[in-house]
């Protein structure tokens, strides 16, 4: 009979092949008739998957193609396309340049002409060109702010947008007279378009109001610079871009529901719109697991809870980890002791923040390990460490690029 860990294991791994990139993409563009020059840029962190699939499709269509994705995420070369690769989840002077060899290649094309752009998660670190006078500087500086006070995805990328030449519709005005065909892998919870990617080729819902109560809120730091492009408004019309959205956090939680039952788990879904702080949620989950062992209930063992999402983080230390680990490790304090259970938390793109980690799998004895090793899990989270310690008790989950990405998926298993 397979451990509790092992069962973990594999829904992760069934979850995440249900919802690579590539069969959705070969289905957008099957049968599309394109006239004129075909141009297939692709940014993101499944950028090389969908360029390949698109490459597969079209063939000898595309006149240029661009892949721009983050260090370690290409898989090789694809012919017709020039694969580029930048840092995440700050940019780099790779992204700069990057950038601007995309914005070269769709110049100068006419009405008869399609760029197929095709997105994913970690598009908006890895597309970038600042506004106006801004230098790659002032993007560091304010994404730096932006990532350690705890903004969520959207109020992240409703400042990027402003800031940038190239997000928030404003990558379509670029294109054009030409026609855009947007085929975008969703890491945003309720699939909101212009916040894929900060939206490059769409019409943008957030204003500079919005823009500057996210700064008052945060306390943000801002140059004369950037409050001067805060002022100025994106476009809240696209007219030459077509959207299609292929792919979500919900995909994913059905598919762990379907292989969890599989495995011989009853399944509850409880919630695709998880965005807590991370060790909140890691403590709601033990919770459950808690209340299961004891009434049985919402559910009665074996059985899984599982819910999607993206948590936030408040930087407070100096250690290394990320929000799925802070999760899982912050889960562990909470279970300790306790016999088949376990809480599992993993980044559908297999790399959970600043590491090579995917997040992290804990179990009732996690806690008594790092006990015994002297370590204080309060003490981890305090200095966001939890890649250290979740390393040290054996507890990381590792996938390596996975080749998607449609945010974290988390759940608890109970035998």
């Amino acid at each position: 009979m397979a451990t509790i860990k092992e069962d973990a294991y594999k829904i992760i791994q069934s979850s995440i092949k249900r919802v690579l990139p590539d069969s959705a993409v070969k289905r957008a563009l099957a049968g599309q008739t394109f006239q004129g020059e075909v141009i297939v840029i692709a940014i993101g962190k499944a950028a090389w998957n969908m360029a390949n699939a698109a490459a597969e499709i079209l063939g000898e269509r595309i006149k240029e193609g661009i892949v721009l994705t983050k260090y370690e995420h290409s898989q090789g070369d694809i012919k017709g396309f020039c694969i580029l690769e930048a840092a995440h989840p700050l940019p780099d002077e790779n992204t700069i340049v990057g950038t601007a060899k995309i914005i070269e290649a769709v110049s100068n094309l006419s009405p008869m002409d399609t760029v197929i752009f095709l997105v994913s998660g970690g598009g908006s670190a890895l597309f970038e060109k600042p506004a106006g006078n801004l230098k790659l500087d002032d993007f560091l500086q304010i994404t730096d702010q932006l990532l350690k006070c705890g903004a969520d995805i959207v109020e992240i990328n409703t400042i990027r947008k402003h800031l940038s030449a190239v997000k928030g519709g404003k990558f379509a005005t670029l294109c054009a007279p030409a026609n855009v065909y947007t085929i975008a892998l969703s890491d945003i919870l309720g699939d909101r378009p212009d916040s894929i990617a900060s939206g490059p080729t769409c019409a943008d819902f957030s204003t500079s109001a919005e823009a500057f109560a996210i700064v008052e809120k945060y306390g943000l730091k801002l140059t004369d610079e950037m409050k001067k492009e805060l002022c100025i408004e994106t476009p809240k019309e696209v007219v030459n871009n077509t959207m299609l959205i292929t792919g979500s956090v919900k995909e994913l939680c059905l598919a762990a529901a379907e292989e969890a039952k599989h495995l011989g788990y009853n399944p509850l879904i409880l919630s695709t719109f998880v965005d807590c702080e991370a060790k909140e949620a890691g403590r709601l989950l033990a919770s459950m697991g808690k209340t299961i062992q004891k009434d049985g209930f919402p559910l009665k063992p074996p059985c899984v809870i599982i819910c999607g999402g993206e948590t936030i983080v408040r930087i407070t230390g100096k250690g290394k980890g990320g929000r799925n680990q802070e999760l899982a490790l912050s889960a562990a304090a909470s279970i300790v002791g306790m016999e088949n259970i376990a809480v599992c938390a993993v980044g559908s793109d297999g790399t959970d923040g600043p590491t090579d980690a995917a997040g992290g799998l804990v179990d009732g004895h996690t806690k008594e390990i790092l006990d015994q090793k002297g370590i204080s899990i309060d003490a981890i989270l305090a200095e966001n460490d939890s890649n250290k310690a979740l390393a040290l008790a054996d507890a990381l989950v590792m996938t390596g690029p996975t080749g998607t990405n449609v945010n974290d998926l988390y759940f608890l298993l109970c035998k």
